[in-house]
């Protein structure tokens, strides 16, 4: 028997950061701010905002630091209502909640992507909005964008899962006022824990480096990344100078170690973690019961994982595949099914204001999530396909068999 892949360890570490971290060690300097300049953490903003064609970029402990920080540096007043996709990760409401803010959750489609039609219709008294590209789906941007750029309402874009991924060739991630990212191990740039924020706006940057934990005149040692001097952000900073608190959400120069040799390694693996994808997913929709959704037209994934709707099943019948599936080595998370799943909005007891959303409701009883490594080969994918699809043969033979 053909013993299915390992889909949960990443790509080794590149050899340069475990030299970096060598060296670190030796020195002893973890701390972002010690180094007057040119620290890892410093370097690795400079080389970020680059890679995604952003003036500004701050690394921080988490891409959920990353979206609290861009809420509180947006000055939003408290209980301002937050507008988010109901399919999400539960540390995107719980950012909003953090930021004394409070969340309103929209539809979502079979796609997984927004329903702008409930979007639309949840716009009023909406103070903010933070569309979660989750699972690397990009929503309609251009309908997004038009809709509250012409109200003045502040789009923040969660891209924890859509680094290197594009919409009619911009980086996702910068076309709202700020974009988060994520280096969780399960990202396509995997330092364990870290995120960033990019952004062009002097204003919001300066007021995140300082919330984040640049205390007295730390601040100094964040400049803007092309080496130019800025007066924008240099006024920025001075208007804001003890007038924020500190919430210390800082990157240590060990993660950035990890993080910068991994950047040229991205390209590279946004092109393997789509082909791979494609490969399964025209694997998959061979079969009549299983759906993957097509990407919209602008949009260039980048996906390190695959998701897809099993059509005319049933609860049990779906519960059924998932044990089948995983009886044969493959762990299919089906996201209404599992249980205490962080990404079922009923699970999200903390939330002020508690909702039904039938329609997302159901595509999370349907929706299965399924790892796929850049790393795969093909023959190990077509291992996973296999296992899939005969896990589904299990399910209907006994019903085309009683209908027969």
């Amino acid at each position: 028997m053909t013993l299915p892949p390992n889909v949960h360890d990443a790509e080794p570490i590149p050899a340069a950061a475990r030299e970096a971290i060598d060296a670190l060690m030796q020195s002893g300097d973890l701390f972002r701010y010690t180094a007057a300049q040119d620290a890892p953490v410093s370097l690795l903003e400079a080389e970020f905002a680059a890679l995604l064609g952003s003036k500004y970029a701050l690394a921080v402990s988490s891409c959920s630091a990353a979206l609290f920080l861009s809420l509180k540096a947006l000055d939003l007043p408290r209980d301002a209502r937050v507008l988010i996709p109901a399919f999400t990760f539960a540390a995107v409401p719980s950012a909003i909640v953090h930021a004394d803010c409070i969340p309103v959750l929209c539809e979502v489609g079979d796609n997984y992507r927004v329903d702008m039609d409930d979007f639309a219709a949840k716009l009023n008294g909406v103070q903010a909005v933070i569309i979660s590209h989750m699972r690397g789906h990009t929503s309609d941007m251009d309908a997004i964008m038009g809709l509250f750029d012409a109200q003045g309402i502040p789009v923040v874009e969660d891209a924890a899962h859509s680094l290197g991924t594009t919409w009619h060739g911009r980086n996702i991630g910068t076309i709202g006022k700020i974009g988060c990212f994520s280096f969780q191990s399960y990202k396509m740039i995997n330092a364990g824990e870290g995120g960033i924020l990019v952004t062009d706006d002097a204003d919001l940057v300066a007021r995140a480096v300082i919330m984040s934990g640049a205390y007295e005149h730390n601040w100094k040692k964040h400049k803007d990344p092309t080496g130019a001097d800025d007066p924008d952000l240099a006024e920025a900073f001075a208007r804001w100078q003890n007038q924020l608190p500190l919430y210390n959400l800082r990157m240590s120069n060990l993660s950035a170690a990890v993080i910068r040799p991994q950047i040229p390694e991205l390209g590279r693996r946004v092109q393997d973690g789509l082909a791979n994808h494609d490969y399964v997913a025209a694997r998959l929709n061979s079969s009549p019961y299983i759906e993957v959704p097509e990407p919209l037209t602008p949009e260039r994934r980048a996906p390190d994982s695959i998701q897809f709707n099993l059509v005319g099943l049933d609860e049990a019948e779906i519960r059924t595949f998932a044990a089948a599936a995983e009886t044969r080595g493959v762990k299919v998370q089906v996201f209404g099914l599992s249980p205490d799943n962080a990404r079922a909005f009923w699970n999200w007891k903390f939330l002020p204001e508690q909702v039904e959303l039938p329609q997302t409701r159901n595509m999370l009883m349907h929706a299965c999530d399924v790892r796929l490594p850049v790393r795969l080969t093909r023959p190990e994918l077509d291992i996973i396909a296999d296992i899939l699809l005969a896990s589904v043969g299990e399910v209907i033979a006994p019903i085309k068999a009683f209908g027969t």
